[in-house]
């Protein structure tokens, strides 16, 4: 866990170096959660909305293309009890600009269950994320992503199998 800590404070730190041209900014917003079951599945399985707060660092690569890390707190799973996980998640987002206010969002997404021990969950996620964001003016902007996730959630001797897919809808702000 401390490595993990520490290798996001460089990642953040390093930025600077990178680019002339980087933005700091908060995002928030709701999440739409559910799991993909591909083995029975133990409970009812009705989606379940949470929320989801983050930081983020917007980095100007070119005129179009820019990286945007972020280190967030998301409500994932679904509606039962047993079945509701929440992450740190670290999305690294590749943002290209379509037009001058519409940029498309890309990447990969690590994640640490945090809040339960001992409930037959891998305490780590990976998933890709596909977004869109639009620039409301040069600090604001609203985005939805779709997060489809790429590991079994359970653990291997749990007998379950599921994946997340989450849908954020949210706001941020850029410094």
């Amino acid at each position: 866990m401390k490595q993990f800590y520490l290798f996001v404070m460089i990642m953040f730190l390093s930025l600077k170096g990178i680019a002339q041209n980087v933005k700091y900014g908060v995002r928030a917003g709701m999440n739409i959660s559910s799991l993909d079951f591909s083995s029975d599945i133990p409970e009812e399985n009705k989606h379940r909305n949470g929320f989801y707060i983050g930081f983020l660092a917007d980095v100007s690569l070119t005129k179009t293309i820019s990286l945007i890390p972020e280190l967030q707190f998301s409500y994932e799973g679904s509606k039962a009890d047993d079945l509701q996980f929440d992450y740190i998640q670290m999305p690294v987002l590749l943002s290209v600009k379509l037009v001058k206010k519409i940029h498309f969002n890309f990447g990969p997404q690590i994640g640490i269950k945090v809040h339960k021990v001992d409930d037959l969950a891998k305490n780590f996620g990976f998933s890709s994320i596909l977004g869109i964001e639009h620039r409301i003016n040069q600090a604001l902007f609203a985005d939805i992503r779709h997060t489809n996730g790429l590991r079994n959630v359970f653990d291997d001797d749990s007998g379950l199998s599921a994946k997340n897919r989450t849908l954020q809808i949210g706001v941020g702000y850029k410094f």
